[in-house]
């Protein structure tokens, strides 16, 4: 068993409050988390201001360096990890025994976060469209084309109000270092491992104590997060995404709600695209807000959900270690009960057909776990409550719609694969403002190119370019 400790600036700090990470197959104790508390974090928020300083003092470029460095630590060695070691294998198998997740996936996990901090110089060259990395230490300069440009930092540090559901997410404020500005995490309940073994190989790779923070705990430590620091991502349902809607401070990472839009043109044609269908809903156990939860068409829907159902349908639980296992558990308590109550109540209404109901309970429940088995529901119209539901398992609605009102019904999309020649519609499409990110053609909406923002760019968010003008003498080197 581990003892993992607050980090109060790259500081060590055990706390008398505690709570526990178990196995959710066994039962037994893999960690015990010292939690923080409410006035910890308002007090060391105080010195937010060093992190920014002491990174600054740090070319970007050697940061970038480190980052290199930090990957292979992080995918390859055993690091440092509260009052013990971790070594890869460790990490893998830790992380699956408490958020469900099979080993096998969260190898594959690693591999991306390894991806991103060894590619961190292309990326943040994509993300601030070539800047001179420069820049964003001085806080102004000369671009390429000769233009005097200036950028703002909004915060010394970046909040983190992290989830448990996917190790996937944390890619999204891997750059933030390298940036020159400081993190403020607080790990899911049942994923501390990922923020704990990151932060251990940045110091390994000589990224400074001080820039880095992790403070344990229950809500009450993440709305504290929220409220002290003036950047802020939160993930969280739709309930978190509606009580931060429009606060500027926040980038609020809610439901996906991710969908497959077949056109007119090529819905004769489906079968072609099966495969990338059943790919969206079902890699990393559905897990992923960029996981479909939403394949619409105007017309084939029942032989699309049928066929879909065929493949994903007779899916059975596996053990975590298992490098066949493809579903997750849920680990908390009474989850996958609650959420397969809910799909069951509106599977009652006309028009709404569970086309996996003949390959069994979709429900299985073991001792100390729950699992969803693949669920794909035919929809007869866009109005009905599971055409725009979404779900932290793989489920997917196939929903009947005329190509002409998509655009009117499929509400707020993270990811949307069109899959369509149509370029009147594809015209359409790039304007729509619901849709984040667009595919055009048979894209899965798993499948992300790194050296675009995923959900926001996190460059826009943390620094706001600004009007500046400077005598020469006052800039004077």
């Amino acid at each position: 068993m581990l003892n993992l400790p607050i980090l109060r600036w790259g500081c060590p700090y055990t706390s008398l409050d505690h709570d526990t990470v178990v196995h959710f197959m066994t039962g037994e104790t893999l960690a015990r988390v010292s939690q923080a508390n409410t006035g910890l974090i308002g007090r060391d928020m105080r010195q937010a201001g060093r992190a920014r300083e002491i990174l600054t003092d740090i070319p970007i470029g050697d940061l970038i360096g480190m980052m290199k460095t930090a990957a292979d630590l992080y995918l390859n060695e055993s690091l440092p990890m509260g009052d013990g070691e971790q070594s890869p294998d460790d990490f893998a198998r830790q992380q699956s025994a408490s958020t469900g997740l099979p080993e096998h996936m969260c190898r594959a996990n690693m591999k991306k976060n390894h991806f991103v901090l060894s590619n961190m110089d292309q990326i943040l060259d994509a993300l601030t469209r070539g800047l001179d990395l420069e820049i964003l230490t001085r806080g102004f300069g000369v671009e390429r084309r000769g233009v005097v440009v200036s950028y703002q930092t909004q915060s010394p540090v970046l909040g983190l109000v992290l989830p448990s559901n996917s190790p996937g997410v944390h890619t999204l404020w891997l750059p933030v270092i390298p940036m020159q500005v400081g993190l403020v995490l607080k790990p899911g309940p049942q994923e501390p491992w990922t923020p704990y073994r990151m932060a251990a190989a940045f110091f390994k790779a000589r990224v400074p104590r001080e820039a880095i923070s992790i403070y344990p705990g229950l809500g009450d430590v993440g709305a504290e997060v929220v409220r002290h620091t003036n950047r802020c991502m939160i993930f969280g349902g739709n309930a978190t995404v509606e009580r931060y809607k429009g606060d500027a401070r926040l980038q609020v990472h809610g439901p996906g709600f991710s969908k497959i839009l077949l056109g007119d043109d090529v819905v004769d044609q489906w079968e072609k695209y099966l495969d990338i269908m059943v790919e969206s809903v079902f890699a990393n156990s559905g897990r992923g807000c960029i996981n479909c939860s939403g394949i619409w068409a105007s017309r084939h829907t029942r032989e699309i959900a049928a066929a879909m159902a065929e493949r994903l349908g007779p899916v059975e639980p596996k053990l975590p270690e298992d490098p066949d296992s493809r579903l997750a558990a849920f680990t908390v308590p009474g989850a996958a009960r609650a959420i397969w109550t809910q799909i069951e109540s509106q599977l009652k209404q006309p028009g709404v057909e569970d086309t996996t109901a003949p390959c069994g309970p979709r429900r299985v429940e073991k001792e100390r776990c729950g699992y969803l088995r693949p669920t794909v529901i035919h929809c007869e119209s866009a109005e009905l409550e599971l055409a725009k539901a979404e779900y932290m398992f793989p489920f997917a609605s196939v929903v009947r719609c005329p190509q002409e009102m998509m655009l009117q019904k499929i509400g707020s999309t993270l990811v949307c694969s069109a899959i369509t020649n149509d370029k009147q519609w594809q015209r359409q499409l790039i304007d729509a403002p619901q849709i984040d990110r667009l595919n055009i053609g048979a894209i899965p909406t798993i499948k992300l190119d790194w050296l675009q923002p995923h959900e926001g760019n996190i460059v826009e968010f943390l620094f706001r370019p600004r009007a500046f003008q400077a005598a020469p003498e006052a800039v004077a080197v």
